[in-house]
């Protein structure tokens, strides 16, 4: 097979339009933004030159199976292929497949039950073992091993009798149709088999330290509290990779960040992009390229609603009431951000355009308050049956627009006597067990709920995907609502999208009454890299600005 053979891999017409049509991530971008790069340009023959990518958070989860955060992902996509991936119209195309299964091609069965898939015959490991069907059975089996510190089992615990018809075949059997599958199998990333044999617990696998992939970049070293160094894979089987080096570098402070983008010292800026204070000033620098493209994730502040303070739902509505989204908006981030009242990105085929609006109100926030029996003690701060209305808020620190944005609610909550007070710790701190396992008050974040362009949310929002509670998944807020969990199971068994469109509706409208998290608004990201850098191309659809650094390249 050649490379990117697209005739008989790619979905056909019919599907492909559909998809696009219900993602409504066609019409997203400028026209001409996402046909940058190779139209423009021609590619070197061979690897040249090295690409740095700034980053915010240090990358520390080299098997993509873990547990893991978004910062993460742009290590997994360069060195990890999934079997399909999300392109910016928000189609499913093949990667490791040879064609994305379908009900219209037979590699899924009318009753979503049955599905069978291509690979590649052309496709080695970077130690050169030949990629099989054998790798993919060894994935699917490994996410759903009890004793696996898996990062998500949505989908893959429905997977039932694998088998590995050829090298370049295999079929299973779902226990029950699943719409979003083929999302999940979009973000999720093949490892070797051979790199777990004799290993006795593969959450301590040599290989999670020295990651193996069939990726466009293969691991080369990492310099804690630094960077991360990829090499290009000169045997990729799919375009590129066109640079010789792709390097991840550290900066933890977002100022330092920017000023190490307008200096040259880095590249192109990853997570958390270019700041909304620096926009306008980052478009008037030499030789950069300046692009603003809507972001998946929705900023919010989450609550943890295990705590007794937030156990009341007139309380997490008083603290909605108390903040001014528009003027954080406005004030704090240039008016760049969405304001957003759900946790999918604006326009979506699935996304709700009628839920409520949140209107700063502070005399509604104490009648709220005073209503649900929370009245003023100690201090000021409100109490009720022994709880104190006084609770913790986190984010990353350095991230000065995240703390400035903690500063303003912390004031205005004052003003209606909740006491908020901030600490805030480094990525790799506050973004482990302190998160995963809800050991948190509240937390400013800004989460990607979606599986590429697919709606569920089950992930995210299933009260059996909490890891504090014995679940897998990541639901940190340990949100709980039956109604919400009938759905959300109801949604994954429909394929009808108009079907399912109601049913995330639903969703949508309980969410936003019982405001486990609290949205602020969708970012527009300002993402930046040097003038002569080719390929770049914001994806919605994906986790991370390095999905396609593989067709990343220099003309000068």
């Amino acid at each position: 097979m050649t490379k990117r053979e697209s005739t008989s891999a790619e979905m056909s017409r019919r599907s492909a339009l559909r998809l696009m049509a219900l993602t409504g991530a066609a019409g997203v971008f400028a026209p001409g933004l996402l046909g940058r790069g190779a139209a423009a340009q021609t590619p070197p023959a061979a690897p040249k030159g090295r690409i740095i990518v700034g980053l915010s958070q240090e990358p520390t989860v080299f098997n993509p199976l873990m547990l893991k955060i978004e910062v993460d992902d742009g290590v997994h996509f360069s060195i990890f292929d999934p079997l399909f991936y999300t392109d910016t119209d928000g189609v499913i195309k093949p990667r490791l497949a040879t064609e994305v299964p379908s009900q219209e091609n037979g590699g899924i069965s009318e009753d979503g039950l049955e599905w069978r898939v291509k690979l590649r015959d052309d496709v080695t490991w970077h130690d050169g073992t030949p990629f099989t069907a054998e790798d993919v059975k060894f994935t699917i089996e490994l996410i759903v091993n009890p004793e696996f510190r898996a990062w998500r089992t949505g989908g893959h615990s429905l997977v039932r009798d694998i088998t590995v018809v050829s090298p370049t075949e295999i079929t299973w059997r779902m226990e029950e149709p699943f719409s979003p599958y083929l999302s999940f199998l979009t973000e999720t990333m093949i490892v070797p088999k051979h790199a777990f044999d004799g290993v006795a617990d593969p959450n301590e696998a040599p290989f999670n330290h020295a990651p193996i992939g069939t990726g466009p970049f293969k691991f080369a070293r990492r310099v804690a509290g630094d960077h991360i160094e990829l090499a290009a894979n000169a045997d990729y089987f799919w375009d590129g990779p066109y640079i010789e080096t792709l390097v991840f570098k550290y900066i933890p402070d977002l100022t330092v960040l920017y000023s190490q983008f307008k200096s040259g010292d880095i590249d192109l800026i990853g997570l958390q992009y270019i700041t909304p204070d620096n926009y306008e000033d980052a478009k008037t620098i030499p030789n950069r390229e300046i692009v603003l493209a809507p972001s998946p994730s929705v900023e919010m502040v989450l609550f943890n609603v295990e705590r007794p303070q937030f156990k009341d739902a007139a309380v997490r509505k008083a603290i909605y009431a108390a903040i001014d989204k528009q003027a954080i908006i406005d004030q704090l981030y240039y008016g760049l951000p969405t304001p957003s009242e759900t946790f999918l990105p604006q326009g979506t085929f699935y996304t709700n355009p009628d839920l409520p609006q949140q209107q700063f109100d502070l005399d509604a926030a104490r009648k709220l308050l005073d209503d649900a029996g929370w009245v003023p003690g100690a201090g000021g701060i409100r109490e009720k049956d022994g709880v104190r209305l006084s609770f913790v808020n986190s984010t990353t620190s350095g991230n000065h627009l995240r703390e400035q944005t903690q500063q303003f609610i912390q004031q205005t909550l004052a003003e209606i006597g909740i006491e908020m007070t901030i600490e805030n710790m480094p990525a790799a701190v506050i973004w482990g067990e302190f998160w995963v396992q809800s050991q948190f008050d509240s937390v400013l974040v800004g989460i990607t709920f979606r599986v590429g362009a697919d709606p569920d949310t089950t992930n995210r929002l299933h009260s059996g995907a909490t890891p504090a509670k014995g679940g897998q998944g990541s639901n940190f807020g340990q949100y709980a609502n039956p109604e919400v969990d009938r759905l959300l199971e109801e949604g994954t068994r429909i394929f009808d999208p108009e079907q399912r469109r109601e049913m995330y509706f639903r969703i949508q409208e309980i969410v936003r009454e019982d405001l486990p998290f609290l949205p602020l608004y969708n970012d527009n990201r300002a993402n930046g890299w040097k003038s002569g850098i080719e390929g770049v191309r914001p994806n919605l659809n994906a986790r991370s600005e390095s999905w396609n650094a593989a067709q990343w390249y220099w003309t000068e």
